[in-house]
This record gives C-alpha cells, sequence and structure tokens, in this order.
C-alpha cells in the first residue's frame, strides 16, 4: 500500500470532483456548495472532538480521516490549495504560538 499524504487525498479529492455528482460522493458534497461542505467539516469535527473526550483510539482515527478528507473538500470548495496552507504553516514556523495570536488583526 502507497503512504497516503495530504497532498495525495487532495489529488484524490480533485479527480472525484470531476466525477459526476450522481457517482461520487465528494462531487455531490461539491455541489451543494462550500456552505455545505463547511458545514460537513464542523460536523467530522465536533465528532472526532466526541471520540476524544471518550478516549477511543479506533473511532478517533476513523473520526480524524473524516476530518482531514472534509477539510480538504472545504477546501477545494473554496478553490484554497493545501500548498496555501501549509505556506501559512511554514511562515509562522519559528515564532511562538504566543507571538503569532498576538500580532493577528483584532476583529
Amino acid at each position: 500500500m502507497t503512504e497516503m499524504t495530504l497532498e495525495k487525498l487532495e489529488e484524490v479529492i480533485a479527480a472525484r470532483a470531476a466525477a459526476s455528482p450522481d457517482e461520487s460522493w465528494t462531487a455531490k458534497l461539491l455541489a451543494k456548495g462550500p456552505e455545505k461542505c463547511a458545514e460537513k467539516f464542523g460536523e467530522e469535527a465536533i465528532e472526532a472532538i466526541i471520540e476524544a473526550v471518550k478516549g477511543d483510539r479506533e473511532k478517533l482515527a476513523s473520526e480524524a480521516a473524516d476530518v482531514l478528507f472534509h477539510f480538504l473538500v472545504m477546501l477545494r470548495a473554496r478553490e484554497l490549495p493545501l500548498s496555501e496552507v501549509m505556506a501559512e504553516l511554514e511562515r509562522r514556523q519559528g515564532q511562538s504560538g504566543i507571538a503569532e495570536k498576538a500580532a493577528r488583526p483584532k476583529g
């Protein structure tokens, strides 16, 4: 089995996005618009939080996979490539989280 990376998952999502909504859950979700994609991501995040609190590692791993998948679908819906998110993380590297948060614009 090949190693799954977020970049490879992004490619899988792009391929599925090009399919018919009748044949692909991803295409169907994307056809409903960015708001629905964000809502689905939020639902999956809540499910992951619940499993993290419960302490069930297997269920948490499953929900975490759903979170990552739907996070990338949400980015796709807004045409934001993962590379831009990773560039932002790289920009933040080397400064403390406290300093980074303090430097964010208020509002």
